[in-house]
């Protein structure tokens, strides 16, 4: 069943309007833990309580204040935000066409699908037929949440992809003192990390990745539940400091015995020494049986 849709308005370029329903595209699968009291595995639970008076108080007396200096606030209505002058509110508006690799990645947030009414269909599919031809993305502005967005809006397979963003004034500055280290990188040591490189491209399988972690941990749930003990794994022996071209070399030699295909053949060639070993074990052991039924 299809998640319930989070947000309805229009994607607009130019005189072209696409009524659209929106929908996450994403979902966290982490785990997810219980605050418990340690001697009665109670919940723990979170009052709301109000830090002049000490009392609790109901959501239907809670509201949004924003401080203008110590302890003063403007309280702000959902009257107040219905308010806010935006064309954003219920539009997304295509205001240019970019290559998507011009766009740092460090913009993206989170994305979500781009549904058409059926009203809109046939400029949908007019849309992405175009989009895809040109291989551009649009950039629009879009306000959901209680937030104007930037975005990004790309195709993915047949459904539109919005991609929100962080607005470039939200990006930190990367000022790290070490990265202002004057270091001498030698030819041959970036000719060698070129190397390692190449040996570990391959195409793009993102279905060959997994959460290692979130499985070996609801391994552990599963275990402590069943009452089996829980062993700690050994501790990781300390990293020794090695030089960077042996570090490379070595590198580079562990990269060219896990490509596919020699990892693929030694599997298949370890297999045949397998099923002959036991072909030959399986001969021998025939004529001690006979014997053994004769007698």
């Amino acid at each position: 069943m299809p998640p319930r849709s989070m947000w309805k308005g229009a994607i607009s370029f130019g005189l072209v309007t696409i009524p659209v329903s929106v929908f996450p595209a994403t979902e966290e699968k982490s785990l997810k833990f219980n605050q418990l009291h340690d001697e009665d595995m109670g919940r723990i639970r979170y009052k709301r309580v109000c830090s002049i008076d000490g009392e609790e108080v109901d959501y239907e007396h809670i509201v949004k204040g924003y401080e203008t200096e110590k302890d003063r606030y403007v309280v702000i209505t959902d009257e107040d935000l219905d308010a806010v002058p935006v064309e954003s509110s219920r539009a997304i508006d295509i205001t240019q066409f970019v290559e998507l690799d011009e766009i740092d990645p460090i913009l993206f947030k989170k994305s979500y699908y781009l549904v058409p009414e059926e009203t809109g269909a046939k400029a949908y599919a007019l849309l992405r037929k175009a989009l895809s031809e040109e291989n551009k993305v649009g950039i629009a502005k879009v306000s959901f949440r209680d937030k104007e967005h930037l975005a990004a809006l790309r195709f993915k397979d047949d459904v539109f992809v919005l991609e929100t963003m962080y607005w470039p004034d939200e990006i930190r500055a990367a000022e790290f003192d070490t990265l202002d280290a004057e270091e001498k990188v030698r030819a041959n040591e970036v000719d060698m990390a070129k190397a390692l490189i190449q040996n570990l491209t391959e195409p793009w399988k993102p279905d060959a990745y997994k959460d290692e972690y979130r499985e070996a941990l609801m391994d552990i749930v599963e275990r402590k539940a069943a009452g089996q003990p829980i062993e700690a794994p050994a501790a990781a022996a300390p990293a020794r400091v090695v030089d960077l071209m042996d570090a490379l070399k070595a590198s580079v030699e562990a990269a060219k015995k896990k490509t596919p295909s020699s990892s693929g053949g030694a599997r298949r060639s370890s297999a045949k020494k397998s099923a002959a070993k036991k072909t030959t074990a399986a001969k021998k052991a025939q004529p001690a049986r006979r014997k053994a039924a004769a007698g």
